[in-house]
C-alpha cells in the first residue's frame, strides 16, 4: 500500500503528560511519528509533527481533528501533505546568533537568507537570562541550505554587516556529510 502523509499541529494549554498524549493518538490511528517538534511556550504546549500511514490511516486522523480537540482540550489542525524531500540543493550549514535580546533579530536574518533563495530547513529560537547579569538573551539556530550560485565570501560578508548594526553574534559552520 502506498504510504500517505499528514501535519498534525496543536496548541494547548500545558500539563503534564500531553507528549504522551499526542504520541498515543499516532498509535490509536495506526500512523507513524516520522519527525515533530514539541515545546512550552508560555503556559502553551505547541507541537507540529510530521505523521505517515496508509491512506486510511491519514483519513482516519483528518476525519477525527474536532474529536480529538474536545477530547484533550487542545485545538488541533491536521491536513495531507506530501512525501518529505531529500534535502534542497546546495550545501547544509548551522548560523547561530547569540545577543541581547531587541525586536527585528529573526527578521533581519531571515530576510537576507530570502533575498539569496537561501532555505531554512530548521529555526529555532531561545531567550533566557545571562548568567551573572540575568540580561535577557537572543539565541537563534537555523539549518540553512546554501545554493552554489551564493558567493561565501559575500554572503559572510553580509552577515558581518548584520551582525555590526544587530549588535550579534553571528556563527555560520558548514555540516559536515557522515
Amino acid at each position: 500500500m502506498k504510504e500517505e502523509y499528514a501535519v498534525l499541529s496543536t496548541v494547548g494549554p500545558d500539563r503534564k503528560g500531553m507528549a504522551d498524549d499526542i504520541a498515543n493518538i499516532a498509535i490509536e490511528c495506526n500512523c507513524n511519528i516520522e519527525d515533530s517538534k514539541m515545546a512550552v511556550l508560555g503556559g502553551e504546549f505547541a507541537v507540529i509533527m510530521l505523521l505517515s500511514g496508509d491512506e486510511n490511516s491519514i483519513k482516519d486522523i483528518i476525519s477525527r481533528a474536532d474529536e480529538l480537540g474536545n477530547r484533550f482540550h487542545m485545538t488541533f489542525n491536521i491536513k495531507k501533505t506530501s512525501a518529505p524531500q531529500p534535502l534542497s540543493q546546495g550545501i547544509p550549514y548551522i548560523l547561530e546568533t547569540v545577543s541581547m535580546d531587541t525586536p527585528g533579530i529573526v527578521h533581519a536574518i531571515t530576510r537576507y537568507l530570502r533575498e539569496l533563495s537561501i532555505n531554512i530547513e530548521d529555526l529555532e529560537t531561545e531567550k533566557s537570562a545571562a548568567p551573572l547579569s540575568g540580561t535577557p538573551m537572543f539565541h537563534m539556530k537555523a539549518y540553512i541550505v546554501i545554493p552554489s550560485s551564493v558567493n561565501l565570501a559575500d554572503f559572510r560578508e553580509k552577515l558581518a554587516d548584520i551582525e555590526h548594526k544587530k549588535n550579534l553574534d553571528i556563527h555560520l559552520k558548514a555540516l559536515k556529510s557522515e
